[in-house]
């Protein structure tokens, strides 16, 4: 049905292909080609699955993998950071990660310590990724936009003894922010200050686990150096691992497969971030299946906008890369969308990364005609994930971007993060209605809201539950939600309850429907904001919307609808209104409209990564209601 809206330029090389559900594609030997591995089955009839058992699981370290990738790898280019005008090949990311490593263990870090990094995307940001894994030390990549408070209480929480921050935060959209702010809190009186010696540390009250502060100076000469000499800095540190004259690493830690290495917050678009305890199973795995599927090879080079702080960013970004001898570009910090087109320009990019709000930036620039529409023809791929992407955004994103190829996966930080993903060969429908099927040695199940243990037939919509390798071990220091969330059944296989709603076909595709909490319920009928949001999206005045329920005295709730219209077109509520009566039944058509300009900050609340955050927007449309602002 979908298909025949894709422009025919995309189908006349692409004939879908079929794969039962036991399938894989390791990664090709040339741009392409496809190796397939099938075991014929029945259709489903319930909606429960196993991915495919090959390639099997790699029983290795982050890092020593990486030694695998070096020695077929070395001179080709591992990591560019465009903005700092830094290129690393796999050479040098191995050898200057190493002596990051002896850095850090002269300071102290030792196996198992946790190391929080508050960074943006930097090359010093890339070669602590695996410093701290070499040193079978715990990373715990940050928000840059926490509060100090929130700062604080994740160092708490996860009684972390380093914290490694730039002098500045940069953030989407925003100017620099300082974070002498944030570290008076929790030093304070720091300024000025100095070390009785180089190694003697730092003391504070707030956060009594901390050992030492370690400063990457990226303030451009906005903030003298002298501010922070209470602090290690970066380069001193780097420099204190330069390799001895008598060779060898250095570094001799016992480093196991299974040894939790990353701990990340998830996202925040609820309210209550949790910390889930990754190994480097989970995050080598996950990578290397990611870049099977998209079919990455040491030829590609990969725009990655997404954070390094989320799991978009340090798996399916840069760990998909690291697996495939691949080349991953950092535009920027934080995510710019002129920026990231340019990179894509300059690097002759072939993937690019992103959540749809930061597709949607980029077209836009496009569209305007404030990015030269060239210089993008080498794009064959990408993922776009984060959140459920609009079909019509992918039709955007194939037609305008050349991102035929393009791939859609499905995740949450608990699970490493994807656990669905599509295949670029795919018959369009499924790649752009879906979420694909699963990735090798997991597993899915759709059950009821109501009863978990009662696994539903195939088409019918209820929470989505996963399986395999990919699980996180635990939230860490929090068993009550590790046990709420992680249930094993009669099997003793242990599930990992999503909240998503989401219903299964009988070749194993999954369609994700919403957030079971984001579910507005109307007068006792469910809405699903997502269809609403796809039926806005294909009004050509429509740039960015989002779909929310909000109180309603005779219903319960009812439908409100927050716009930003394209740049340069205008649109009424009430034409609102009558576009999505006419494509959809009547009681979902918006009872309020309201207009993003009118948020503050004028956009929609959004993590760090992109992700709206939909609590917060209802609790906007409450504010706006109470002032009256509902009226045309």
């Amino acid at each position: 049905m979908l298909a025949s809206s894709i422009p025919q330029r995309l189908l006349r090389t692409r004939l879908p292909l079929r794969l039962p559900s036991i399938y894989t594609c390791p990664r090709a030997p040339s741009r392409g080609s496809i190796s397939v591995i099938t075991t014929a089955r029945t259709l489903l009839t319930q909606s429960k699955y196993s991915g495919p058992q090959e390639p099997a699981l790699l029983h290795d370290t982050c890092h020593g993998y990486l030694s695998k990738i070096v020695k077929q790898h070395g001179d080709r280019t591992a990591v560019v950071s465009s903005h700092q005008s830094i290129r690393l090949t796999y050479d040098a990311l191995d050898a200057q990660s190493s002596q990051l490593a002896r850095g850090l263990a002269r300071l102290g870090v030792t196996k198992g310590s946790r190391v929080t990094a508050c960074l943006g995307n930097n090359a010093e940001f890339a070669l602590l990724h695996y410093a701290v894994f070499k040193l079978g030390a715990i990373l715990v990549p940050l928000n840059p936009a926490f509060t100090p408070a929130q700062v604080v209480a994740a160092l708490r929480h996860l009684t972390s003894e380093w914290l490694v921050i730039s002098a500045e935060t940069n953030l989407p959209f925003k100017g620099p922010r300082s974070n002498v702010p944030l570290l008076e809190t929790l030093v304070p009186g720091f300024e000025g200050r100095r070390k009785e010696a180089p190694y003697s540390g730092v003391q504070s009250e707030i956060v009594p686990s901390l050992r030492d502060v370690v400063m990457i100076d990226n303030s451009a000469g906005r903030i003298p150096q002298s501010t922070f000499g209470y602090f290690s800095a970066y380069e001193d540190v780097f420099a204190d691992g330069a390799p001895s004259p008598l060779g060898g690493s250095g570094i001799d830690v016992d480093v196991h497969p299974d040894d939790i290495c990353n701990i990340q917050f998830t996202s925040g678009t609820t309210a209550m971030p949790k910390a889930a305890a990754l190994t480097h199973v989970n995050i080598l795995n996950n990578g290397k299946f990611i870049g099977d599927r998209m079919r990455l090879t040491d030829d590609d080079v990969v725009v990655c906008p997404p954070p390094l702080f989320h799991c978009f960013g340090c798996v399916l970004g840069y760990s998909a890369c690291m697996t495939h001898g691949s080349t991953i570009v950092f535009p920027s910090e934080a995510f710019d969308p002129t920026k990231a087109l340019h990179a894509v320009q300059d690097e002759r990019a072939t993937a690019l990364h992103g959540v749809p709000t930061m597709y949607l930036a980029c077209l836009e620039l496009i569209k305007h005609g404030k990015v030269k529409n060239e210089g993008f023809e080498r794009l064959r791929t990408g993922i776009a994930a984060g959140t459920t992407v609009p079909i019509e955004l992918m039709r955007k994103l194939h037609r305008e971007l050349n991102l035929n190829d393009l791939t859609i996966c499905y995740g949450m930080t608990e699970t490493s993060p994807v656990t669905l993903m599509t295949f670029p060969d795919d018959p369009i429908d499924k790649r752009t209605s879906t979420v694909g099927r699963l990735l090798p040695h997991t597993q899915a199940k759709i059950v009821d809201t109501h009863d978990r243990t009662r696994v539903l037939p195939i088409g019918e919509k209820g929470e989505l539950a996963t399986a395999g390798y990919c699980l996180q071990k635990f939230y860490w220091n929090d068993p009550a939600r590790t046990a709420e969330a992680m249930i094993d059944d009669e099997e003793g296989t242990r599930w990992m309850f999503t909240g998503d709603e989401a219903e299964m076909d009988a070749d194993g595709f999954v369609k994700i429907t919403g957030r079971i909490k984001d579910l507005i319920i109307r007068g006792g009928e469910n809405i699903h904001p997502l269809e609403i949001e796809n039926a806005l999206f294909e009004h050509p005045s429509v740039a960015e919307v989002s779909v929310v329920g909000v109180p309603d005295e005779r219903y319960g709730e009812c439908v409100a609808a927050f716009i930003l219209p394209t740049e340069g077109t205008t649109i009424t509520k009430q034409e609102v209104r009558e576009w999505v009566s006419q494509k959809l039944p009547r009681h979902m058509t918006p009872k309020y409209v309201f207009w993003i300009k009118d948020l503050e900050g004028g956009t929609l609340p959004k993590t760090a990564s992109g992700k709206i955050q939909k609590f917060k927007l209802t609790d906007e449309g409450k504010k706006l209601l109470k002032e009256g602002r509902e009226l045309d």
